[in-house]
Formats: structure tokens, C-alpha cells, sequence
């Protein structure tokens, strides 16, 4: 058995869409970065990937290299997940936490727990997707970012790993 654990946070800005999960939210600011900035998929992307000694997304998916600009970060989790089974092992669960004063994660759990399922091949009830707030401490506490956290256990493949 191996544990993985991610982690991400983008600042919030204007112009930009507000993907968590792979779901588009609804709000008036999105996140920066090179990629569409999902700290979501990102965090667990870089959870399965160190889970399985396999460096992290900055490695396999470098913001230096223009073929990732604005790129789908579903293709990122999916290209993590397809490693991980190259390499011999399978994946048991996946456990997120975001980060967000703004705005309310609850409503798109759901979406977003089918959308990480599928994108890995294994079953809703091996995901979970739950938010805090930072209580107004911090940047993320004052609107001006969201973050990710992300734990995964993988298990062997019989003669794998």
C-alpha cells in the first residue's frame, strides 16, 4: 500500500472561468495559472503521481511548455491515472478537501466526485469531495484564492510495483 497526498492553490481573478473538479462554476472570478487552474485535479493529480514515485504534474506537465497553456486538466488526471496502472498499481480511494470561502462547493460534490470517478475508471463511493472555509484568516480567507488538498491509497497490483 502506498499514500499519496497533493496539493494546490491558485489566486482568484477576473476573465477567467472557475473550473473545480472538472466542473465550471458559476462565479464571477476564476482562477490563474497556465492551465485552467483546477487546484482540484491538480492536487490529486500530484497525490497519485507521488503515491507512486512518479515525480509531480510540474514534471510531467511543466507550465514552461506551451502545449499545456489553458489546457483541460482532466486530460492531466486521466495521463496520472494511466501511470499509476503502468506502473502496478491500483487505486483504492481518493480523499479531497477545497478550500474556498466563496463560492459554496457543496452543491458541485457531487459532479465532481462522478467526474473524478470516471476520468479514473473506478467507482464514486471510492472518492470524496468535501470544502472548508479558512474562517476569513489568510488569502484564501479573504476571497482572494482557493486551495486543494488531496490523499490517495494505492494498492499493489498482484506481481506489480
Amino acid at each position: 500500500m502506498r499514500v499519496g497526498y497533493g496539493y494546490d492553490v491558485h489566486r482568484l481573478v477576473e476573465g477567467r472561468r472557475l473550473v473545480l473538479g472538472g466542473v465550471e462554476i458559476e462565479y464571477p472570478f476564476g482562477l490563474q495559472g497556465h492551465s485552467d487552474a483546477d487546484v482540484v485535479l491538480h492536487a490529486i493529480t500530484d497525490a497519485l503521481l507521488g503515491a507512486a514515485a512518479l515525480g509531480d504534474i510540474g514534471r510531467h506537465f511543466p507550465d514552461s511548455d506551451a502545449r499545456w497553456k489553458d489546457a483541460d486538466s482532466r486530460m492531466f488526471l486521466a495521463e496520472a491515472g494511466r501511470m499509476i496502472g503502468a506502473a502496478g498499481y491500483r487505486l483504492s480511494n481518493i480523499d479531497v478537501t477545497i478550500i474556498a470561502e466563496k463560492p459554496r462547493i457543496e452543491p458541485h460534490a457531487g459532479s465532481m466526485r462522478s467526474i473524478i470517478a470516471d476520468l479514473l475508471a473506478i467507482q464514486v463511493s471510492q472518492v470524496s469531495v468535501k470544502a472548508t472555509t479558512s474562517e476569513g484568516m489568510g488569502f484564501v480567507g479573504e476571497g482572494l484564492g482557493i486551495a486543494a488538498h488531496a490523499v490517495c491509497l494505492l494498492a499493489e497490483e498482484q506481481g506489480g510495483g
